[in-house]
């Protein structure tokens, strides 16, 4: 099987309500570039920002990250400044959950502060000397998000 292709801005997508066929293109279409499969309702009317029902089911690889910084305030940070293993340069997670950052933002009470820094999106955020390391989910797609699953 091969992924159809069409020129910006329209890309036609492959469609199923059966469960077996979308495990197959998830197993097998990650070569072609596809990131993963969204899951959703047959009827559900594609959601403009808000909350939805739809699941993207993303390719990815848990990893550990050093926690090198916050943005937002440190008791409930929006993101993290994390330094993967086997990177040199500091990159932002995904936007934290509202319990996960309350969680993680006791761990990083205390932490001293390091000054402003960039991240590698030249993102700034504040640095913190910490021993926090958290388990993180690391998307192979073209974003390669960081989505912090939780404190190590």
């Amino acid at each position: 099987m091969s992924w159809p292709t069409s020129a910006p801005p329209l890309q036609p997508v492959l469609a199923t309500a059966d469960r077996d066929t979308a495990l197959q293109w998830y197993e097998t279409l990650q070569p072609q570039g596809v990131e993963g499969i969204v899951a959703k309702p047959g009827g559900s009317p594609y959601p403009f920002g808000g909350r939805t029902v739809w699941r993207k089911v993303r390719h990815a690889d848990t990893t550990d990250a050093r926690v090198v910084g916050t943005v937002g305030p440190r008791r409930r940070p929006r993101r993290l400044a994390l330094l993967p293993d086997a990177e040199s340069r500091p990159r932002l997670s995904a936007p934290l959950d509202t319990a996960l950052a309350a969680r993680i933002g006791v761990l990083l009470a205390d932490a001293p502060a390091t000054g402003e820094h960039r991240a590698t999106s030249g993102e700034t955020y504040t640095g913190l000397a910490t021993g926090l390391v958290v388990e993180v989910l690391a998307g192979t797609g073209r974003h390669g998000t960081l989505n912090v699953v939780r404190a190590r």
